[in-house]
């Protein structure tokens, strides 16, 4: 890996309103990708920003788009984000029973395949797949809604996967995803994350977009 850390600003938390404008400042300001969430309203008890918006994400910078799927049957959306423009898409173990094949595809079509569970899921249920993915998404909060506290209880899985990605996929990132701030984000560094997707503490942050990244990534080791 050519970076270590990587800060990904999620637009869940952005003014759609500007939502061109939102990503070149975060992009000037230094985030490494942008992060789509992508809810169906079944998966999890909301829904957010479908095709258009990915592809107004697409125009707006050339920065990864790290795009994460909680939504039934994935499968039947991969292809169609793909051809949008999305860099990773992330799909969640609780959501399919063919998972093998699922990133198989996200694979062949020339996208990094991301694996999540949600807080309560053990880690366990996604080691058979550690050898096939590029990322690991964690989520730190139960996914549907921004804005949501920290589930500390998560630490000791960031933990556990490190120690085993360690063993049979050391290049394989560990992103977090939910409640990160100036508070957490040292604590999911020590505990072995690699990509912090902010929301709040970016788009939200009292002094600015620009502000918000720059706090963050003065905790960032190095």
């Amino acid at each position: 890996m050519s970076k270590k850390f990587f800060i990904a600003p999620s637009i869940l938390s952005a003014d759609f309103t500007n939502l061109s404008r939102e990503i070149k400042t975060a992009e000037a300001a230094g985030a490494d990708w942008i992060h789509i969430d992508i809810m169906d309203g079944h998966f999890v008890p909301n829904m957010s920003m479908g095709i258009k918006a990915v592809e107004a994400c697409r125009k707006a910078t050339d920065l990864p788009l790290d795009t994460h799927l909680m939504v039934r049957e994935p499968e039947k959306f991969i292809d169609i984000y793909a051809e949008a423009g999305v860099s990773h898409l992330t799909v969640h173990i609780e959501a399919t029973p063919n998972i093998y094949r699922l990133l198989q595809r996200i694979k062949e079509l020339d996208c990094k395949a991301g694996i999540t569970l949600n807080p309560g899921t053990h880690f366990s249920l996604i080691e058979p797949v550690l050898p096939m993915v590029y990322q690991v998404l964690i989520m730190t909060v139960n996914p549907g809604y921004g804005g949501q506290e920290f589930i500390p209880e998560t630490l000791t899985k960031i933990r556990n996967i490190r120690k085993i990605l360690d063993e049979v996929n050391p290049q394989v990132l560990i992103a977090v995803d939910g409640g990160i701030s100036e508070a957490t984000l040292p604590q999911v560094i020590d505990a072995g994350a690699q990509v912090f997707v902010a929301g709040n503490a970016i788009f939200n942050y009292p002094e600015g977009i620009k502000a918000g990244i720059q706090a963050l990534k003065e905790l960032l080791p190095g």
